[in-house]
């Protein structure tokens, strides 16, 4: 709850720590959650602007006209009370529920409706899956340099969990269905 009593979701917060990192406009945002979160939390344009809205008019950020060409554009700043209010969430000690919606992990739960070829086939898959996901995060791994290099430690943190997550389904995988790792 901010001290205007407006309560703040998840999605807020994302988006204004993305401003805090230096997204400015609202495709900065999409784009730089692309790039970064979206392997572990998703959030879409329906959810950007209006939390831009909300954010400014509790002035948690500061909001400018940018046009370009004859685009009408906005780009936002964090205030201090936007970065308080980060803080303040990041530092509460409300539950942080682990959520994970996979329906790979689900078929595979269920796999033994299937022959022996089929749910490998399965299993294969979800490797598979993550092996594409461990590249994917691989070719991130510069962005993460240069966040490094400015000082901003956790966002390659985050980085090394997200391919530690991949690899480890990778190796389960493969020690429970005889396959090779590659």
């Amino acid at each position: 709850m901010t001290e205007k009593g407006v309560r703040l979701r998840p999605p807020d917060y994302v988006v204004l720590g993305m401003v805090r990192l230096g997204a400015q406009s609202g495709y900065d945002i999409k784009k730089l959650v692309h790039d970064s979160i979206r392997f572990f939390w998703t959030i879409s344009e329906a959810q950007i602007y209006p939390s831009l809205k909300r954010l400014e008019r509790v002035a948690l950020v500061r909001g400018r006209s940018a046009p370009q060409g004859r685009r009408r554009r906005r780009n936002f700043d964090i205030t201090p009370q936007g970065e308080a209010a980060l803080r303040a969430w990041l530092t509460s000690g409300e539950a942080m529920p682990f959520e994970l919606r996979d329906i790979g992990l689900v078929k595979l739960f269920f796999a033994d409706a299937l022959d022996r070829a089929d749910a490998l086939g399965l299993l294969q898959a979800i490797m598979e899956r993550s092996r594409e996901r461990v590249a994917a995060l691989n070719r991130i791994e510069p962005k993460a340099r240069r966040y490094k290099a400015a000082g901003i430690r956790h966002p390659p943190l985050t980085l090394r969990l997200g391919i530690a997550f991949h690899k480890a389904i990778i190796d389960v995988c493969a020690e429970f269905g005889g396959a090779k790792k590659r």
